[in-house]
């Protein structure tokens, strides 16, 4: 392992847990996505230092697996900026909205940090794919980690200045039209992956409250063939299985 990247990856070690948030679904949804984010990325790094760099199988199911959660990301913050922020803005008093709008100007500005990033995932991804060189693998373990520390600004803050005022404010049915009118950005089989990753560290009451968040089918499809799929897909690229 190099030394650079152990040094880079104190950066994003675990922050003391926030206030709490006042609860609703919405915020729910939001904490359980930048839960699954803040575990997900800097674990990706370090099972990426420790790949062999010229292993083509290993470097295709990592940079698969980065390639996901870039793709959960980005669909989170496109129903952020194009739905919630916009139903949030329109249930607010006009002296709150205008705070409001000025809290959202310095969250698209973490946004930018966010998709350079990704970015940088993206591009270092390929680039070891090709050269399959130590320094391509730690490059690309970098990249994930520069990645897993702009999600931790960007959802630390969000968590402090605009999801209370998601709970406080935003009422049960815009968020439930939001839900219908947001798109997955995923195939079936990655959205019961995905479910199976925001389940690993949920509480009893929280798997409660997201399997019930999903439809039906979904519900179904989780019991029958979505856990062993999750179990057999942690065990291929962490080497353990899930700890729930």
């Amino acid at each position: 392992m190099s030394v650079t990247v152990v040094r880079r990856r104190t950066a994003v070690a675990p922050r003391p847990d926030p206030p709490p948030v006042p609860a609703s679904r919405a915020v729910d949804h939001q904490l359980v996505v930048h839960r699954l984010l803040r575990r997900e990325l800097p674990l990706l790094a370090d099972l990426v230092t420790w790949a062999p760099p010229d292993e083509a199988a290993r470097t295709a199911m990592l940079t698969r697996h980065a390639d996901l959660l870039g793709r959960v990301l980005r669909t989170h913050l496109a129903l952020e900026r194009e739905l919630l922020w916009p139903a949030l803005l329109h249930a607010l008093p006009a002296d709150a909205a205008a705070t409001t709008r000025a809290l959202l100007d310095g969250w698209d500005a973490r946004c930018a940090v966010v998709d350079a990033a990704l970015r940088g995932v993206g591009t270092s991804g390929r680039q070891w794919a090709v050269a399959r060189s130590p320094r391509a693998r730690d490059a690309f373990a970098l990249a994930c980690l520069d990645l897993a520390a702009a999600v931790e600004v960007h959802t630390a803050a969000e968590e402090r200045d605009l999801l209370p005022r998601v709970a406080a404010c935003l009422p049960a049915a815009a968020w439930t039209a939001i839900t219908r009118a947001a798109r997955p950005g995923l195939s079936g089989r990655e959205r019961l992956l995905v479910l199976g990753l925001a389940l690993e560290d949920a509480s009893p009451a929280e798997r409660a409250r997201l399997l019930a968040g999903v439809g039906r089918g979904t519900r179904v499809l989780w019991r029958l063939v979505g856990r062993g799929r999750h179990r057999a897909a942690v065990v291929r690229l962490r080497g353990a299985p899930p700890a729930a």
